[in-house]
């Protein structure tokens, strides 16, 4: 994990940031620790001068904002203490890598940082938990917090390799060993030597696979299909369910002794709707990863942050980023308001009436389409009319920004003119 290095008015300022950095396993160093360490990541107030511009941090307390750095440009935010949630995700989604978990919940630290213990250990593991709730984030962070580091990262997904290959994918397989085999294959497992290889849907390896599988985790060697000599490979495992693994051995689908083999460390993600303090965070590090180079990157309001906290989230963190996507494409300006939030899955404004007079369900396409024409009427009138500009702010093609005008009189809503009476009142 990089060091933030905070300046003295950001600490008196943002005390509670700096906290929040240090409870997610950044390492807080200071300016009078002697010379910045490469990599460090500096954070200072706004009208200091940036240490290092393309590493550095504007935290400001005037206004609400978010302004990723471009160009070797530092990165600005400001944002009041009652934005905290939100503002504190924004900041470590600007000062974190790619591949560093989001967490602000107690039990997700927990976990991360109990993760981090077991990358140490170079143990296998077993993580289990519902689908969408980040275990294979889980097992990236042990691979990168591990001596393995370097080595490669290969997660493969049981339940989509066909069955009569799973065996060749996972231990390779020699010129001619079979039908169609007109070279030879490494396999998983020797292509992940030195590094980690992460077997999601675990539960749906055929069981005479388990078997080979087991071997292989035992002698620490594969088998290529074809071959007569056993290759060593130097490999981490870790197991992903999203099925309860003692009870499919109890109805014996799973293997026992496999079972004891993964479950060396057992690990758990728990359900989006139990862990609600993540929730902020999440939205922000999604809200930057998917507002690509828009101006301006739109902030989730307290009303927009309450409708997301108080869904129950059967999707989980899958459904939530489908959810901030579609909020990116409806918010033409800088907010993100309740408006703009649409659930898979949710109470939605009634479309139209049956003729009974009772409510008739709105679909999630409908609700899309409506959002999205006015996310269009609004930044044509902002933009005076320009599709060109329009377009741009709104992130899509001006080929695609006709078919959507085009689609909007078909049925009955001239957008351009209505946008340019908005613009002209």
């Amino acid at each position: 994990m990089r060091s933030i290095v905070p300046s003295a008015a950001v600490l008196r300022q943002k005390y509670a940031l700096v906290s929040s950095l240090r409870a997610q396993g950044f390492a807080v160093r200071s300016f009078e620790d002697g010379r910045p360490q490469p990599g460090d990541l500096f954070l200072v107030a706004d009208g200091e001068t940036p240490p290092a511009p393309a590493r550095t941090v504007i935290v400001g307390e005037n206004g609400r904002y978010v302004m990723p750095s471009r160009d070797g440009s530092p990165a600005r935010i400001a944002f009041a203490p009652e934005d905290a949630a939100v503002g504190n995700g924004f900041v470590r989604a600007l000062v974190a890598g790619a591949e560093t978990p989001t967490a602000a919940d107690p039990e997700s630290l927990a976990l991360y940082a109990l993760a981090e213990r077991v990358a140490a250990a170079d143990i296998t593991v077993l993580i289990n938990g519902p689908t969408g709730t980040g275990k294979e984030v889980l097992a990236r962070h042990i691979h990168l917090s591990s001596d393995r580091r370097d080595g490669p990262f290969i997660a493969i997904n049981c339940a989509a390799l066909p069955e009569t290959m799973l065996e060749a994918l996972l231990f390779g397989h020699q010129k001619g060993a079979f039908t169609g085999a007109s070279s030879g294959g490494e396999g998983f497992f020797r292509a992940a030597n030195g590094g980690t290889l992460l077997l999601d849907e675990i539960a749906e390896m055929p069981i005479q696979l388990q078997a080979k599988l087991l071997r292989a985790l035992q002698e620490r060697e594969v088998v290529p299909i074809g071959a007569s000599t056993p290759e060593a490979i130097d490999v981490r495992v870790i197991a992903c369910a999203n099925r309860d693994l003692q009870t499919e051995v109890a109805e014996g689908r799973f293997r026992a002794d496999l079972y004891y083999r993964l479950s060396v460390f057992p690990l758990s993600t728990k359900p989006l709707n139990e862990r609600r303090q993540d929730i902020p965070s999440l939205a922000a590090t999604m809200i930057l990863r998917h507002a690509g180079n828009r101006n301006i990157v739109p902030w989730p309001d307290a009303a927009a942050i309450d409708a997301l906290v108080r869904h129950d989230w059967p999707g989980n963190v899958r459904e939530l980023e489908n959810v901030i996507q579609r909020a990116l494409l409806f918010a033409a300006g800088d907010t993100i308001s309740p408006e703009h939030i649409v659930f898979d899955r949710a109470p939605t404004p009634l479309v139209q009436r049956a003729a009974n007079d009772q409510p008739a369900p709105a679909t999630l396409g409908n609700i899309v389409q409506m959002h999205e024409f006015q996310a269009i009427r609004e930044t044509l009138a902002a933009c005076g009319g320009s599709r060109i500009e329009t377009a741009k702010r709104l992130g899509i093609s001006e080929r695609t920004l006709r078919y959507r005008l085009a689609k909007a009189r078909e049925q009955g809503d001239d957008i351009t003119r209505t946008s340019n009476q908005a613009a002209s009142a």
